[in-house]
């Protein structure tokens, strides 16, 4: 996977349409996002994480964050779960492989930008479509919050990735 300037991610704008049935390198999509109290506590709770910065209000106010804060799971599970639902529209999809990094905390009542970009799209023999993207959760300031980078592989609903 590539490295990539933390601008470039917060430059991604909304699904980039082509007359190609297949995605092109430079297609980009992208979705907004409120967190809440009670949703980031449930998703902590759900995902087995009982780090109280996502749970007591005291132990978060008195942390470096003042705050309470996402889960890593949670922010994790919006950004990968954006690419299923943006490719299952037109494609049967599959995930093959995803990193992120956690460069600042998300805080539980922040409003974010989820965004991928498409950097490669390569075609197999048998019409399956390897796509390698990079994308993030940035904050309302524009702030990189959390990097990611990932390949799907994409087929015709009618085949299997």
């Amino acid at each position: 996977m590539r490295n990539f300037p933390q601008s470039e991610v917060e430059a991604l704008a909304h699904t980039t349409q082509t007359d190609n049935p297949w995605i092109s390198v430079g297609d980009k999509f992208s979705k907004m996002h409120t967190f809440h109290e009670d949703q980031v506590r449930a998703f902590a709770t759900e995902a087995g994480d009982t780090n109280p910065l996502h749970h007591d209000d005291a132990v978060a106010a008195a942390s470096r964050y003042k705050k309470l804060i996402v889960s890593g799971t949670h922010s994790t599970a919006l950004i990968l779960g954006l690419t299923a639902s943006h490719f299952s529209k037109n494609y049967s999809v599959v995930g093959v492989s995803f990193s992120v990094e956690f460069l600042r905390p998300v805080f539980a009542d922040a409003t974010v930008h989820i965004a991928w970009e498409v950097l490669s799209a390569d075609m197999t023999r048998d019409k399956v479509q390897r796509v390698e993207m990079r994308g993030g959760l940035s904050d309302a300031e524009g702030q990189l919050c959390v990097r990611a980078t990932g390949v799907v592989r994409l087929s015709l609903p009618s085949q299997s990735p």
